[in-house]
């Protein structure tokens, strides 16, 4: 084909392209302005807190492109059929009509997850059930988004005619390609499936504290295959799923936020322990921290040199009962040092003089 006729072929295209260009255009535009305006209605005329209101805010914008692409799909199906390139055209629409259906649907389905947490509360007396609620609603809500973005990948490449056709070899080669396909995603398939098991038997929640590894943090968000816990100097560490399922840890919160602690006082053996105890239960008064449950004091061991003192103390979390421990072992060393500074844990030795020869 020379030059000549491909400029011919290129102006006759471009020249049968024009009217169902501009309608296809001027449809789409129409179409999503009309859209707007219609939820511009609807926003107005609802409370923001309902839960339509939830699910139409969450997928507005996927909602309108994927009716813009509806009507975009719709003119071209009634476009004549001796338009060039219009299949190809044709098969780029169905391609963006999947992907924005596949968009509004990922889009509700988190949406679904904020209704669930939205009707469920932290409410005083019932943290531990909205809590488990929000744990669980959060991990299947990002599976059932995995599937639908799986769904919907599967539906994009079905449209391909070379997929469609190399449908006998891939069941042909479905068991040994399932295998190798199950080694190499093991590690996934793993997490995913101890992120089933958590969410169903709850061995922590969102906003729990635990003792991970020697540090001490709390539940921040679990996704469908790590969980992100924030330290208590505000790091964040990262563990994979299938390590709560194969290594043991603490849970400091798994049914009560009540914690006890202990404060340890190394003091001469001569130290009187009834004005310990008085000292103690003052400053214990005094703490906002404390709520009002443990209160003991013990002697726990007698060394050659000195003796300790326990002080069990308990707090509403773990966070306060931290501060409540400093402040009354700040406190007891300074009575100490104050009241009975002779009886600070000392070393003890006897001079032997040794006998002339």
């Amino acid at each position: 084909m020379t030059d000549f006729e491909t400029l011919n072929a290129l102006q006759a295209g471009l020249e049968g392209w024009f009217y169902p260009g501009i309608t296809a255009l001027l449809s789409v535009v129409f179409t999503f302005l009309v859209y707007k305006g219609v939820l511009a209605v609807v926003q107005r005329l609802t409370r923001s807190r309902t839960v339509p209101r939830l699910f139409l805010d969450a997928s507005s914008t996927a909602l309108g492109v994927v009716i813009a692409l509806v009507v975009l799909n719709g003119v071209l199906e009634a476009a004549s059929p001796d338009l060039p390139l219009l299949s190809h055209f044709q098969h780029a629409a169905t391609l963006l009509l999947i992907v924005a259906v596949t968009w509004a649907l990922v889009r509700c389905t988190s949406a679904i997850g904020d209704v669930i947490v939205s009707l469920n509360p932290v409410l005083e007396g019932q943290w531990k059930r909205a809590r488990k609620v929000e744990t669980q609603t959060r991990f299947l809500v990002r599976v059932l988004n995995i599937l639908i973005v799986i769904v919907g990948l599967g539906a994009a490449l079905v449209t391909f005619e070379p997929v469609r056709h190399l449908g006998s070899s891939l069941l042909a080669s479905a068991g040994i390609g399932g295998i190798i396909l199950g080694f190499a995603a093991k590690p996934v398939l793993g997490n995913l499936l101890a992120g089933m098991q958590i969410a169903l038997t709850q061995p922590f929640r969102i906003d729990d504290v635990l003792h991970v590894q020697g540090e001490w943090c709390w539940v921040e968000e679990v996704t469908a295959t790590y969980v992100v816990l924030r330290v208590w100097d505000l790091r964040r560490l990262v563990v994979p799923l299938q390590w709560f399922i194969e290594n043991p840890f603490q849970n400091w919160s798994r049914n009560d936020t009540e914690m006890m602690g202990t404060v340890f006082i190394n003091v001469d053996y001569s130290m009187p322990i009834e004005p310990l105890r008085t000292e103690f239960d003052r400053l214990l008064k005094q703490a906002p921290e404390w709520d009002g449950k443990t209160n003991i004091v013990q002697v726990t061991e007698a060394a050659d040199t000195n003796i300790q003192v326990r002080f069990l103390l308990s707090a509403r979390d773990s966070s306060a009962l931290w501060n409540l421990r400093c402040a009354i072992r700040e406190g007891l060393i300074t009575f100490i040092q104050e009241q009975f500074p002779e009886h600070l844990p000392r070393v003890r030795a006897r001079l032997v003089e040794k006998p002339e020869q």
